[in-house]
């Protein structure tokens, strides 16, 4: 359905140094620097972050969250971790499984410009 997220930033080389790292942790490559973006692509889209074009600081989208697809729950966890790591703040619960083992394997942080980024674990259907 989408075919890219972008999302502001007030310290490109910062921000790209923290995905870099922390997407690296889902297998993806470090980012491209186009101008005042940054770019990572893979085959199921694309993940950019941006000084804003119009000059201005970036500020929050309020009730925004931004999900990665997790291929487990160890991935999100190595995810999790990274993010904490590389300056993230923890949000919400800590990671683990919502309504049981058969639903969803979830962690939040919020990102150095304070966007809130969840990784996502489905549970396989029986």
């Amino acid at each position: 359905m989408f075919s890219h997220i972008m999302i502001g930033t007030n310290d490109l080389d910062q921000s790209k140094q923290f995905y870099d790292t922390v997407l690296g942790t889902l297998g993806v490559k470090p980012g491209v620097v186009d101008r005042h973006r940054v770019f990572w692509r893979t085959p199921g889209g694309t993940f950019s972050v941006s000084k804003p074009i119009d000059g201005e600081p970036a500020t929050l989208a309020n009730g925004a969250t931004f999900g990665f697809k997790m291929e487990s729950p160890e991935q999100a966890d190595q995810f999790y971790a990274a993010a904490l790591a590389n300056g993230a703040v923890a949000v919400e619960d800590p990671p683990g499984w919502r309504g049981g083992p058969s639903g969803v394997y979830l962690c939040y942080f919020r990102d150095l410009d304070g966007h809130k980024i969840c990784g996502l674990h489905r549970a396989p259907k029986a």
